[in-house]
């Protein structure tokens, strides 16, 4: 017997809702690495069913962000190094193709925007506010993509993204030695090419930035492990 359309729709809704609330702790690291993921936990936490909890876990199996074992159970999962190089490749190139869109798009609401943000980040990285400085990196790249104003790159970089739990690995990123100020300038080398409307340099230059984030992650990885 078929569910009547409202049921179905209050459903969709409430798995929607626990999908959207487990995705932001697990980008977070409220729900860290390698975390259990109970449905009866889960179904007392958020006060629903376990088919709404059932439903989102899956949903978030297929964007990357759990892992389900067979007869051992759910779990937050954790990239590998080679997951992490590819997500990183495809995050280079979104984010030099969104710079690029920008820097010809000339004087849009992102590019003043942008310019505060540098000037929070110069302050950030004067404080040695590593906390503050990596939410100021994600507002950064946020807006770049944003500012190319293209609805498919940014659809799948919101995907990328949150496959990455960029939040908590930019944390990792930033505590190698020297590396606050490192990004910042390579943040300021990117904007001055966007007010110079140069698509092709800003390109270049966010390309390398990425390619850089990426070389600290895993340096910062391998040190938390030895």
């Amino acid at each position: 017997m078929q569910q009547p359309t409202g049921k179905r729709l209050q459903q969709t809704s409430m798995q929607a809702r626990v999908a959207e609330e487990l995705r932001q702790m697990i980008i977070s690291g409220e729900l860290p690495p390698r975390s259990s993921l109970s449905e009866m936990a889960l179904s007392e936490t958020f006060g629903v069913s376990r088919t709404p909890i059932r439903e989102a876990l899956k949903q978030l199996q297929i964007e990357g962000l759990v892992e389900v074992r067979p007869r051992v159970g759910t779990f937050v999962a954790v990239p590998s190094r080679r997951e992490l190089t590819e997500l990183f490749q495809m995050k280079e190139l979104l984010e030099g193709a969104a710079a690029r869109l920008l820097a010809f798009r000339g004087n849009v609401p992102e590019v003043e925007l942008l310019e505060a943000n540098m000037r929070a980040a110069d302050a950030a990285v004067r404080d040695g506010d590593a906390e503050g400085y990596a939410a100021l990196v994600h507002e950064f790249h946020d807006l770049i993509v944003k500012g190319a104003d293209n609805s498919k790159l940014e659809a799948h970089y919101r995907t990328l993204m949150n496959q990455l739990a960029y939040a908590r690995l930019v944390r990792t990123s930033l505590s190698r030695p020297g590396r606050l100020t490192e990004s910042d300038s390579e943040h300021h080398r990117v904007l001055s090419l966007i007010l110079a409307k140069d698509g092709d340099g800003a390109e270049r230059v966010m390309r390398e930035h990425v390619r850089l984030s990426h070389q600290a992650l895993m340096a910062g990885m391998d040190e938390r492990q030895s």
